[in-house]
């Protein structure tokens, strides 16, 4: 192994960690219907815990109402228990076909809370972003230690992980930003 592969390695770290604050961020409520709120709920089918949106067709019909119609009528009971144990605050309504979901607008006070619990999202992922950057400079010392690469390697190693770096925590932080004005936007 080299730095290239070290290279790779940091890089594929730090994409994922970028992928999962995305999806983390989708699940955060703007005030408005999105199904991001309701895909990842757990579903007990069949005494196995599968995601809503493998179970269901899910909609936005309206901008403050959600809809969720099973693809198996027969698992309807076990979506509408399972979205109000999702502790989402919202109370889905079924008419035994769908289920509603309506969306109560954000208070302002409610709002600032989900801007800081994004913030802190977004932080915690920036820590894990340094994290890996620390751990690929600290492996690309290690084999300039050990010889098997040159003063040059080790600078280029380093220059292009921190480059690296610089371009994901640039993601991380506009997803960051724009889920905030999401929640802030009235």
């Amino acid at each position: 192994m080299g730095t290239d592969d070290t290279y790779l390695e940091a890089g594929e770290k730090m994409g994922r960690t970028v992928e999962k604050l995305a999806v983390d961020l989708k699940g955060v409520r703007t005030g408005r219907a999105s199904t991001g709120l309701i895909e990842g709920v757990k579903v007990d089918y069949y005494g196995t815990p599968t995601p809503l949106k493998q179970l269901a067709t899910l909609g936005t019909p309206e901008a403050q109402m959600l809809m969720v119609k099973p693809f198996d009528p027969g698992s309807l009971g076990a979506i509408e228990k399972a979205s109000q144990k999702a502790d989402l605050g919202l109370t889905p309504q079924s008419d035994g076909k769908v289920i509603r979901i309506a969306i109560p607008p954000l208070s302002a006070e409610r709002r600032k809370q989900l801007a800081g619990v994004v913030k802190q999202m977004g932080d915690q992922m920036r820590m894990s972003l340094r994290n890996i950057r620390r751990d690929a400079i600290k492996e690309i010392e290690a084999f300039k230690k050990a010889g098997d690469c040159s003063e040059d390697d080790e600078t280029r190693g380093k220059k292009s992980i921190e480059e690296l770096f610089q371009e994901q925590e640039k993601k991380a932080l506009d997803l960051v930003e724009k889920k905030q004005v999401e929640i802030t936007t009235v």
